[in-house]
């Protein structure tokens, strides 16, 4: 077994036990909001790390599958119809984003869905006959997966960490499948894969789609924990927070992501009851990230430990060969 496989074992072991190590229900909520939004920041990763594709609508996309799953149960639907529905809605509203920001790329990508994710948003603030406005959409009740209740922490958190293990693992495949081999490609030389006979667009079409996945599974968690959801989901800074985890992560990994979605949740919900100006540390975090590890968290520490690593060894073979010196 290699070191890699040792590591997440333990981690698996450590995400499992957390909610039982854990006294405080406060914190396994936090743990839950930071799997939910993993996931989140997973998805758009997809785009931004893999397709070069940087995206400010996606809380748009995530709200949609949100208000789905409240307006449905609140008009008598079950949560199996509910769910079902916010995936297929929430993936019918991709693909019209797909199909129209993916005419430009760069500047103009980023434009394209930011206008796009204020469109939702607007739509959810003024239709109050559907969204009801601020007041926003209760949800009464979680459900109940093979019986097992979700009513507790540690019960919501055990079906989040399910649902966050399947994603991971669903991102992992795609992003080493041919598919995501290409994706990869259409980010460093879309010209070159035309050439070589690859479709840019649909290929790119194809990862908005699974992003758009991902970002609906996220809403559907996201409104049965806070059960309840308001225009505030839609909202540009939901999608800079978003974007803001993947690149603080490292876009581009799978890791990356996810602790960038821990440091800003914890950030904003742990490091905010002591801190009154908690935006502002959040944002010299991140200066501070991109300034010394531009690459992201991820890669910047493992950058970081090879360095280390290699100092460490030339300081052996140095001292060894000091001895050697001195014993001749």
């Amino acid at each position: 077994m290699t070191a890699r496989n040792v590591a997440i074992a333990v981690a698996l072991i450590a995400l499992a036990a957390l909610p039982y190590a854990i006294r405080e229900i406060y914190y396994i909520n936090i743990a839950s909001q930071i799997l939910f939004y993993a996931i989140f920041a997973l998805g758009l990763n997809v785009l931004v790390g893999y397709g070069g594709l940087v995206s400010l609508g996606h809380a748009g996309l995530f709200g949609v599958a949100c208000y789905v799953v409240g307006y449905l149960l609140a008009a008598g639907f079950g949560h199996t119809v509910a769910i079902l529905a916010a995936l297929v809605i929430g993936l019918t509203f991709t693909a019209g984003f797909a199909a129209l920001s993916l005419r430009a790329t760069g500047i103009s990508f980023i434009m394209i869905t930011l206008a796009l994710g204020e469109i939702l948003w607007g739509l959810a603030y003024r239709w109050i006959s559907v969204t009801n406005g601020d007041n926003g959409i209760n949800v009464a009740a979680r459900p109940l997966p093979f019986g097992l209740p979700l009513t507790s922490a540690r019960g919501f958190y055990d079906a989040t960490l399910v649902i966050f293990l399947i994603a991971l693992l669903a991102a992992a495949i795609f992003v080493r499948s041919p598919l995501g081999a290409a994706l990869a490609g259409t980010r460093d030389q879309p010209r070159r894969m035309t050439a070589l006979g690859y479709h840019v667009w649909m290929i790119r079409f194809w990862a908005f789609m699974f992003s758009g996945l991902l970002t609906s599974l996220a809403g559907i968690l996201f409104v049965y924990y806070n059960q309840f959801i308001s225009p505030q989901a839609l909202a540009l800074t939901a999608s800079a927070e978003a974007l803001l985890m993947v690149i603080s992560g490292g876009a581009g990994t799978l890791l990356g992501p996810i602790v960038g979605a821990a440091l800003v949740v914890i950030v904003k919900n742990v490091v905010s009851a002591y801190i009154e100006r908690w935006n502002f540390m959040l944002g010299a975090i991140f200066v501070a990230i991109v300034v010394f590890m531009p690459e992201g968290l991820v890669p910047g520490a493992a950058r970081l430990a090879r360095s280390a690593w290699r100092i460490t060894r030339r300081q052996r073979h140095a001292a060894g060969a000091m001895i050697g010196g001195l014993k001749r």
